[in-house]
């Protein structure tokens, strides 16, 4: 199979790793070749449960994730993945079935990519966005001490983390990014376009519902910390809007 890809070549951004889950050694060796001539430098485990240990022994920037794998699955991986790291996700999938892709999602994954057709020149044009997106997040201002101790909730986007009231959300990066957009405008009411918008900046296909399993994880990860109180309110034939209880 020829990948062409003595006729295409990328403009390298600054280095970064890629943890490439994959059983398919020729698809593995692909993605590696277009990867190192965006200028990233990557790892390839074959087996889902050597997946873990190599993201433990070093954090990589970015997992490529398969999900039919050997030994363990990519859906079993993404959800031990989100008990110990928020490295970002973009689960590579053979199934055609929305249900399977949101499933993805709902674990914890960022984003999904089919791979039928296979284009290589797309995934890396997903991962180049993914990390872009990602280092605007770590390059904003650090909040300070005093305001962590001032406001219940606090996105401290230089360290990608978000607290309330000093405990620590676990969140993915599309997660934070969501939480983010909703607590700059609190009370304004975001279209599922709207909020898409702000999670993506490339144009594809992203149904409703995808949006729709995002806001049910974080919604899910703010419960505990405002019992009683529902932070993310759907507006019928809307969208949604973010409020925090009264003090």
């Amino acid at each position: 199979m020829s990948d062409g890809s003595e006729e295409f070549r990328f403009a390298a951004p600054a280095s970064a790793d890629i943890l490439i889950v994959e059983d398919e050694p020729k698809l593995a060796e692909l993605l590696q070749k277009y990867l190192a001539l965006a200028g990233y430098t990557s790892r390839h485990v074959a087996r889902g449960d050597a997946a873990l240990d190599a993201v433990r022994a070093q954090r990589p920037d970015l997992i490529l994730l398969d999900i039919m794998l050997p030994g363990m699955d990519g859906w079993e991986i993404c959800r031990q993945l989100r008990t110990f790291s928020d490295v970002p996700v973009l689960m590579l999938t053979a199934r055609a079935e929305e249900d399977d892709r949101l499933r993805g999602l709902e674990l914890g994954a960022d984003d999904y990519i089919g791979k039928t057709p296979f284009s290589p020149r797309e995934i890396v044009a997903r991962v180049k966005s993914m990390l872009r997106r990602n280092a605007l997040v770590q390059r904003s201002v650090q909040v300070g001490p005093a305001a962590q101790m001032a406001a219940p909730l606090v996105i401290d986007e230089l360290r990608h983390q978000a607290s309330v009231r000093g405990e620590p959300l676990n969140l993915t990066p599309l997660e934070l990014r969501l939480l983010k957009t909703f607590a700059a405008a609190p009370g304004q009411v975001f279209s599922r376009e709207q909020l898409l918008n702000h999670l993506h900046d490339d144009d594809r296909s992203v149904t409703d519902r995808a949006i729709d399993t995002h806001i049910k994880n974080l919604r899910r990860k703010l419960e505990p910390c405002f019992p009683g109180h529902n932070a993310i309110q759907a507006v019928y034939g809307v969208g949604y809007c973010f409020a925090l209880p009264p003090d």
